[in-house]
C-alpha cells in the first residue's frame, strides 16, 4: 500500500520524523556536555531543542496515523505499525514530561531523573524507528501499491517477497 499523503510523488511521514529524532538525540548529547562542562548554555540548548522536537514529533504522528489508518488489520504491518505509533507517543510524552520538569528553572537545567527520562526515551525512539524502517523496508508499507504486509521479519532470514 502507498502512503496516502505524499509531496512531490514521496511519503510525507518519513520526511518529517528526521527532525523530531534528530532534536531528541541532540538534546540528550546536549545535556552530556552540560553535566561534562556545568556550562548551563548546553542545558538551555537542549531544552529548545526538546521543545523542537515535540513540535515535530507531533507533526509527524499526524501523518504517520493518516497512513496507518490505511493499513488492512489482521497483518504484519498492522501489528508493527500500532506498535511502532504507540511507541512514537511514548517518545514523545516521555520527551514532553522532561520538558515539563525543566521549565521552573530559568536555565532550564535538567535534574539527573530528568536526564534519565531522556535516555529512556531515546533507547525507546531506537526501537521504534528500527520499527519504522521493517515497515519501509521489509514490508513496503507506503512506498509499494503490491506491498507484502504480511513479510517475514527482517531477523527471519527468509525473503520477504518475490519483487
Amino acid at each position: 500500500m502507498e502512503s496516502r499523503v505524499k509531496l512531490f510523488g514521496h511519503p510525507v511521514h518519513p520526511m518529517l520524523v528526521v527532525f523530531p529524532l534528530g532534536l531528541f538525540v541532540s538534546a540528550v548529547v546536549f545535556d552530556v556536555f552540560y553535566f561534562a562542562s556545568d556550562n548551563p548554555r548546553f542545558a538551555f540548548v537542549a531544552y529548545w531543542n526538546i521543545a523542537g522536537g515535540l513540535i515535530g514529533g507531533i507533526l509527524a504522528a499526524i501523518f504517520g496515523f493518516i497512513d496507518f489508518v490505511a493499513i488492512p488489520r489482521r497483518t504484519r504491518a498492522w501489528r508493527i505499525g500500532l506498535a511502532h505509533g504507540l511507541g512514537n507517543i511514548a517518545v514523545v510524552a516521555l520527551f514532553a514530561v522532561a520538558w515539563v520538569l525543566r521549565r521552573p528553572d530559568a536555565l532550564h537545567l535538567p535534574a539527573a531523573s530528568v536526564f534519565t527520562l531522556e535516555i529512556v526515551a531515546v533507547g525507546l525512539a531506537g526501537v521504534t524507528a528500527w520499527l519504522g524502517g521493517e515497515l519501509v523496508e521489509r514490508l513496503g508499507v507506503g512506498v509499494y501499491e503490491g506491498a507484502n504486509l504480511d513479510a517475514p521479519s527482517s531477523l527471519s532470514g527468509r525473503p520477504a517477497t518475490d519483487r
